[in-house]
């Protein structure tokens, strides 16, 4: 175990850059292997100093640094160790495996150099026409499964000072008191909701209150555009300016930022096959690739 400990922490200063042999070369490796620095083996496979560049980040302890290139090592060699038991027990496909590494390679390389693409050429400006022209033609898309309404909830202990007031400022459009009515939510609220042109899920809005618990809320939003009630702590007033209900058509105020990523992510998609559809085409002018009979 001390031998092992010592080995790591040589593995670790020589990552370090302090110019320091990791091992002695091992005789058998042919003369371009001994240029490299081994660091482990498992029967015939050798794991080099240079592959495990880029597992140490920058400004990272030496603590830190030697158990991340211990683990790392570690799981190389068990990793091996399975591969080399597989073989042995198993008919292994090489061209099978060969065809997962290469859809493993481009995962990792590929789809990076994709994103970067992406990033880079992506217009990520959706101009609300867009989002109307998307939004009129698939409205079917865009079927509520929930119940929506705008208005004004709010939610107060019951030891709140003039709760009585309350009613009569939701109900005012006067500019002072919408703003007394704000004051007083975030002086006083356990939770609010203040009426603007937004629409919010009724359960949603509702949650933790006793109005939660109502049966049939289809009947109340049609039955009430006013409601107070209260439970052993809190009092709740609730006031609804509109609602729709599940299986309508969603207002497109409700599901505009949905519209909005649907198009970013077309364009994704786009972008993502104009790069493939690009170096495919300036390879083949260069012919850096072909294809052989068979």
């Amino acid at each position: 175990m001390k031998a092992s400990y010592t080995f790591q922490v040589i593995v670790l200063i020589g990552l370090c850059a302090t110019g320091c042999d990791l091992i002695r070369m091992k005789k058998e490796q042919t003369e371009a292997e001994a240029a490299r620095k081994t660091v482990a083996r498992v029967y015939n496979s050798y794991l080099y100093q240079d592959e495990l560049a880029g597992i140490i980040p920058a400004g990272a302890t030496a603590s830190d640094s030697l158990a991340r290139v211990t683990a790392y090592i570690n799981s190389w060699i068990r990793k091996q160790l399975v591969i080399q038991e597989a073989t042995k027990n198993i008919n292994i496909n090489e061209a099978e495996v060969e065809r997962k590494v290469l859809d493993y390679r481009y995962s990792l390389i590929g789809y990076e150099y994709q994103n970067y693409y992406i990033q880079k050429n992506l217009n990520d400006s959706v101009s609300d026409k867009e989002i109307q022209e998307y939004y009129s033609t698939r409205q079917d898309n865009f079927i509520l499964k929930q119940n929506i309404v705008q208005g004004t909830y709010i939610k107060v202990p019951k030891e709140a000072p003039r709760t009585k007031r309350i009613k009569e400022l939701m109900y005012s459009r006067k500019e002072k008191d919408v703003a007394e009515l704000r004051s007083y939510c975030l002086s006083f609220s356990a939770a609010y909701h203040l009426a603007d042109s937004s629409w919010i899920e009724f359960d949603k809005l509702v949650v933790n209150s006793p109005l939660a618990e109502i049966p049939n809320k289809v009947q109340f939003l049609r039955s009430y555009n006013y409601f107070e009630t209260s439970d052993t702590e809190f009092l709740y007033f609730l006031k609804i300016d509109a609602y729709k209900m599940s299986d309508n058509v969603s207002p497109l105020e409700f599901v505009k930022q949905d519209i909005k990523n649907i198009i970013l992510n077309k364009r994704k998609v786009e972008l993502a096959r104009k790069l493939e559809d690009e170096v495919y085409e300036n390879a083949a002018k260069r012919n850096d690739f072909e294809i052989f009979n068979h």
